[in-house]
């Protein structure tokens, strides 16, 4: 209660157009709806959490912003927004933060320095992603370096399930941009494949010079060109032979590696990012103070 008496006061003293509430929600709908302020949803999960954090709240908001194309096999996530009564819908994904990634180095300098990683992968160990992880990195073995968010016990079920892969160490924030900085190509497998493609990973690896192999499939696209700026992966063996393809050929895979780094300068820090959303809230008070015109 001390928050929403907090909120209420800002929203006064700042005289906020817009409440924009971001991914996991602290405000109970009938709190909001006294709110005389625009009201914006940003969703950035996956569906296995949708009728828990977003689908429930919808009703609460006049706008929602959604990170990811992807939902199901059956629709995508625009169409199950609009299918259970989201009032705006607009896309806008993730992005790179000033944080991940080092500014002071030019484009050469960082896809020209040592690499001494040849593979990468760097997130929670959830069950999901397991099979494909254990699999590459009983293939590749010391070329696959796995780091991330883990436990003891996850650890213990990960190489008991999957007949010993190996061990992934936790590390700290601090350490994600100097370690992918020392490798060559990163992995990037989504907790339910390509339903769930989006997360920041597919930002910070291009933005730390490293080529990106990615799940995703059709919807990649919505991202980076396929080929040009990342490449996409359908199975773990596809993977695999994709990652021994591009490490037998630098040139391929610094030229894929260089045009990610662009891509992701021109298109996807956090800072283009704020600018597209203003331009986006902007035009949506600008419909909403526009007096609906009669039949």
């Amino acid at each position: 209660m001390a928050l929403y008496e907090e909120m209420e006061g800002r929203i006064k003293e700042t005289r906020a157009d817009c409440l924009i509430v971001d991914n996991v929600l602290p405000y109970h709908p009938e709190f909001l709806r006294k709110l005389d302020v625009y009201k914006v949803m940003r969703i950035a999960d996956g569906p296995m959490a949708s009728y828990d954090r977003d689908f429930a709240y919808l009703h609460a908001y006049d706008h929602v912003l959604y990170h990811s194309p992807a939902y199901s096999a059956d629709l995508g996530l625009a169409e199950k927004l609009r299918y259970v009564g989201a009032k705006r819908i607009d896309f806008w994904p993730l992005a790179l933060f000033d944080e991940m990634f080092d500014p002071a180095k030019s484009e050469d300098q960082l896809i020209s320095q040592e690499r001494d990683i040849d593979v990468i992968f760097v997130g929670a160990l959830f069950r999901n992603k397991m099979p494909t992880l254990a699999k590459v990195k009983k293939a590749l073995g010391s070329r696959l370096t796995l780091r991330g968010l883990s436990s003891v016990k996850s650890n213990v079920y990960f190489n008991l399930k999957y007949g010993f892969p190996g061990w992934v160490r936790p590390i700290p924030f601090d350490q994600y941009v100097p370690l992918y900085q020392r490798a060559k190509i990163g992995i990037n497998v989504h907790n339910r494949g390509k339903y769930t493609v989006g997360g920041y990973r597919m930002f910070d690896l291009p933005g730390n010079g490293v080529m990106q192999i990615c799940d995703g499939e059709e919807y990649l696209s919505a991202f980076y060109r396929e080929g040009e700026e990342v490449v996409g992966y359908r199975s773990a063996d596809d993977l695999i032979d994709k990652v021994r393809y591009y490490l037998a050929n630098d040139v391929e895979r610094e030229r894929i590696a260089r045009n990610g780094y662009r891509r992701v300068m021109a298109d996807h820090r956090i800072r283009k990012r704020l600018d597209d959303l203003a331009d986006i809230l902007n035009e949506a008070l600008g419909a909403r103070a526009r007096p609906a015109r009669s039949a």
